[in-house]
């Protein structure tokens, strides 16, 4: 049963209605995280497409991961105004750069400018990786913000071995 603060938040719960969706989308992911692409990118960018989305669920997943995985609190406070800030280097800039134009690519359309940057960092299989990346962090978005996914929940792995055998989470 759900409490009183789930019930304004929750709609539906999609994995479990539509198993093989959740499963195709999880099939999609663990594609993404066999590419060879830094994990720590993939997590800069999980998080950027997710602010501009505004997907609370996936912000609480991946900036737990992130950190999980040693990012530092003050790249991910900063990301979202991550021109302005010199904690980036030049590939994940591309790769930022890259996320928010496709993204919002109603809006963007790709320009060339963003695509000269992305290759000039990322060979074409990686550019087309990278693509995929944001295609699944926005697919998962638009699932988690269309059915209410609540935050808070959700604990990295690191975390949830830690807690399987007794140890208590940093």
């Amino acid at each position: 049963m759900k409490s009183n603060d789930e019930a304004e938040f929750e709609r539906l719960n999609f994995k479990r209605l539509v198993p093989a969706a959740y499963r195709a989308m999880l099939a999609l992911e663990s594609y993404v995280h066999e590419t060879g692409l830094e994990s720590s990118l993939l997590e800069l960018v999980k998080m950027r497409a997710s602010q501009i989305n505004g997907c609370a669920y996936c912000l609480d997943m991946h900036s737990k991961d992130a950190r999980a995985a040693g990012e530092t609190e003050q790249r991910l406070y900063v990301l979202n105004a991550w021109r302005e800030a010199p904690f980036y280097t030049e590939r994940e800039r591309a790769a930022l750069a890259w996320t928010e134009s496709v993204t919002l690519v109603n809006e963007s359309h790709v320009p060339e400018d963003v695509y000269q940057q992305a290759r000039a960092h990322f060979s074409e299989e990686e550019l087309v990786n990278l693509t995929i990346a944001i295609v699944a962090i926005n697919g998962w978005n638009r699932l988690e913000v269309s059915f209410r996914g609540i935050p808070g929940r959700y604990m990295p792995r690191v975390s949830r071995v830690k807690d399987s055998i007794g140890v208590d989470n940093p």
